[in-house]
């Protein structure tokens, strides 16, 4: 008696929050679950990772791990070298990369966790974790731990990553058809229940509801039990994950809506006080079925359209036959012999066959220091070569998806110093599902008093009608809208983050050689004591290996065989030189060749030669200026945007860089690449958004340092991560055009926001006052959102018709 007499009181699992259900078990004065949450907590204790408890302020900062024995023995077949090959993205002596996806991740405790398993195994050297893909992207030493302990280390934790070779192989992934089911029960459901509520709906039929009105009302409750339980299990298991963490979310209102409409329709029918709203109920969930079903096929196509289609314009040289020749990278299939020049990346898996390899896996590993590579090793993508140039046969097709991580990499991001629209929506939204949970209860308690069916009635359409969703894709949808219409002119941008930098910036900062003058088509002149065949071939040996707009224009310019090149080094800004013969060969500025202040008096740009310390001799270059170039500035000048001209040459070009950007324009000549980066952050500093437009070569650190940095690329690419958009050279004139498109993208946005609000302010007023039911809201909500979609991508591709943008660029 006294047992019975006593309350029990439930325990909570001190790891995962779970209610325990069996015999807890206890440790240092905590309880557990199971045997799998008291583990985890004892490997987190052991290695004084207990903050992962305070961060999540919800009662479940964990999962709750099965109890399951989970060996290394059992993950072994991951170090054989057939599947290592496949899963890893990257290997070397030192250091593997490996990416995974982690389906159970959920909340800022996961993330802390997870980039810290580090502390857990020491030969983890980093982990980054992409939330919104569930992916974490793991690098470690491959001499201190290995795949299967990785692997292993995270099952132990709770966060077992999916192990499906076919999908890390690039094998295409089967479709899942759960929303065509649900969407396709909660239609015939809701098609059968209308019947059933005929004679709800016409007094004629008045006989019919007296004989078969309860009949029809269980049936109803039959029919509505599946899409209760499955049809509408998203939006309630989606609504109760975001309650757990304390937050509310879109499916948060919807949900109530949903219970509310449910219950009270049960209630009525069991009493058979009314005829229910099962009818409202399940087309309610249908149509915002439809709803999900729209948005999530029309981001899909944007997103497989910016994943697959949008190539980066890198080009790669290919060797046929002893000829060179440019093809784009997409192009690339393994087998290719490909010549791969200093500062030039590797864009797939290869395997080397000629050339000194020092390979700078910086943008991969984070480790400067060029490894060397023998005839007959892989070199994997991401590589830069530092030194002559090699030449590879690829073994892998290109990884367009690798290429978009490198760019991508988190080295390369830069903070944001404005308060950007996804930030504005994602703030507007939260506040706006809470303004719409208040009016909902305000409406109820009006109602109650009064009708207690439009109670519900005014409850339901509040909450449903309501769409926040609206806002948050207004951006998406117009700024992957611009992406795409950019793509077409061979104008790539990182991300949407860009496009809103671009409308932003106020400052216009432009590197001359090869970016404002086309070095390909300078009338070039030699001067100096005349070359003979020999040293022509000395030099052009030399210059392969560069790819500085000069040098690639020098290099095509003087015709001969090339020779091998020992020694090799290319000095930033300064100058190449090399062995060729036995002979040290220079080219690059006067001083980096040893030429005497009296030879450099002249006012053209030079590119010095010296060959064994001779006196050196020089070749003019006469600057053939880009086609378009003096309407694009005119354009930048009617934006009101300032510019300046960041040159590495002397003042040669002052006069007529003055005529073309005008006396307001500031010019520097003489710059290093250290000199470019302080004035770009001097910029900055005084609060202006800056665009840089470089090379990508000499201005790499300009270019990072900017707040939009765009890479103007002719036919070889020294593609850099570093910038955050690559424009090809063939439409550098339309520059201008691009920045007041991405203006307009902004107001596009700002406009959709607007339609939003109105249509919000109208449904939610008609809602409070009855006028509307829930299914007209259902009805409503997912045209809402269909409105800013249509208005967003209308909107972007008016404003690109009205600039003639929407034709692509022909080749």
């Amino acid at each position: 008696m006294m047992e019975t007499a006593q309350t029990k009181v439930k325990e909570h699992c001190y790891h995962c929050g779970d209610e325990c259900i069996t015999e807890p078990i206890y440790s240092e004065e905590k309880t557990f679950c199971c045997t799998g949450c008291k583990s985890v907590y004892e490997l987190l204790y052991a290695n004084n990772l207990c903050t992962y408890y305070n961060l999540d302020k919800s009662e479940k900062p964990g999962l709750t791990i099965k109890e399951e024995y989970v060996t290394m023995s059992q993950f072994s077949y991951l170090d054989e070298e057939t599947v290592r090959n496949k899963l890893l993205s990257f290997q070397s002596d030192c250091l593997d990369k490996v990416l995974f996806q982690v389906p159970g991740m959920h909340c800022s405790s996961c993330i802390w966790l997870l980039e810290n398993l580090y502390k857990l195994d020491k030969g983890i050297i980093e982990a980054r974790v992409n939330f919104p893909r569930k992916e974490i992207s793991i690098s470690f030493n491959p001499q201190s731990t290995q795949l299967s302990a990785v692997v292993t280390l995270l099952h132990k934790i709770g966060y077992a990553p999916t192990l499906n070779l076919e999908i890390l192989s690039g094998a295409p992934q089967q479709k899942s058809y759960g929303i065509y089911l649900k969407l396709g029960l909660a239609g015939f459901c809701f098609g059968n229940i209308m019947l059933f509520s005929f004679p709800e709906y016409f007094a004629f039929a008045d006989e019919i509801k007296q004989e078969f009105g309860s009949f029809f009302g269980y049936m109803s409750i039959v029919l509505a039990l599946p899409v209760f339980l499955y049809s509408a299990n998203g939006f309630f298991s989606s609504a109760w994950a975001s309650l757990k963490q304390k937050h509310i979310n879109l499916d948060t209102p919807i949900s109530l809506g949903l219970l509310s409409l449910f219950c009270v329709s049960l209630y009525d029918i069991f009493t058979a006080s009314g005829p229910g709203y099962l009818d409202s109920f399940t087309g309610l969930v249908f149509f915002m079925l439809i709803g999900k079903y729209v948005q999530q096929t029309t981001y899909d196509a944007l997103a497989f359209d910016r994943d697959y289609k949008a190539y980066f314009p890198i080009s790669v040289t290919v060797l046929e036959k002893g000829l060179e020749k440019v093809i784009s990278v997409k192009d690339l299939v393994p087998g290719k012999r490909i010549r791969i020049r200093n500062q030039e990346l590797v864009p797939a898996d290869a395997i080397l066959l000629r050339g000194n390899a020092f390979i700078d896996y910086s943008f991969v590993s984070g480790e400067s220091v060029p490894v060397r590579k023998v005839a007959g090793e892989i070199i994997y993508a991401g590589g830069r070569q530092v030194g002559e140039s090699i030449e590879l046969e690829t073994v892998k097709d290109v990884s367009q998806s690798y290429l978009t991580q490198l760019w991508n990499n988190e080295v390369f991001t830069k903070e944001k110093s404005y308060f950007g629209f996804g930030t504005y929506a994602d703030k507007v939204g939260s506040y706006f599902i809470s303004v719409t949970l208040l009016i909902a209860a305000g409406a109820l308690v009006y109602w109650v008093p009064r009708d207690t069916d439009m109670a519900v009635k005014a409850f339901t359409s509040v909450l449903v009608i309501a769409c926040p969703c609206a806002l948050s894709l207004s951006t998406p949808f117009t700024l992957s809208n611009a992406l795409r219409i950019f793509g077409r002119h061979k104008f790539y941008l990182k991300n949407g983050d860009v496009a809103e930098t671009l409308a932003k910036a106020d400052t216009i900062v432009f590197d001359k050689t090869g970016t404002l003058t086309q070095s390909s088509e300078a009338e070039i002149e030699y001067h100096g004591q005349e070359l003979s065949a020999e040293d022509k071939v000395l030099v052009r040996s030399v210059l392969q290996h560069s790819t500085h707009p000069l040098s690639q224009s020098l290099y095509h310019f003087l015709k001969g065989a090339v020779l091998p090149v020992g020694n090799y080094k290319e000095v930033a800004g300064k100058g190449i030189q090399g062995l060729v013969k036995g002979k040290e060969v220079k080219v690059g500025s006067a001083f980096f060749v040893g030429a005497t202040s009296a030879d450099v008096r002249g006012l053209e740009t030079r590119v010095y030669v010296s060959i064994d310390s001779a006196q050196p001799s020089y070749f003019a270059f006469h600057n053939n200026y880009r086609a378009g170039l003096p309407d694009l500035i005119a354009e930048l000048q009617k934006q009101g945007k300032k510019l300046a001209v960041l040159s590495g040459d002397n003042a040669s070009e002052k006069e007529n860089l003055k005529h073309l950007l005008g006396p307001g324009a500031e010019l520097r000549f003489n710059q290093s690449p250290v000199d470019k980066l302080a004035y770009i952050a001097l910029l900055k500093k005084q609060g202006n958004k800056v665009i840089m437009v470089g090379d990508g070569l000499n201005d790499a650190g300009a270019l990072r340092m900017s707040d939009a940095g765009i890479s103007v690329t002719d036919s070889v690419n020294g593609f850099s991560p570093g910038c955050d958009a690559i424009l090809d050279a063939s439409n550098f004139a339309q520059l201008g055009q691009f920045i007041r498109f991405a203006r307009y993208s902004m107001l596009v946005i700002l406009t959709s926001f607007g339609v939003s609000f109105v249509y919000n302010i109208f449904g939610l007023t008609m809602a409070v006052m009855g006028k509307f039911s829930p299914v007209v809201s259902a009805i409503l909500m997912p045209v809402s959102s269909l409105s800013v979609i249509v208005c967003s991508v209308l909107g972007v591709r008016l404003v690109a018709r009205k600039m003639n943008l929407l034709h692509k660029t022909k080749n």
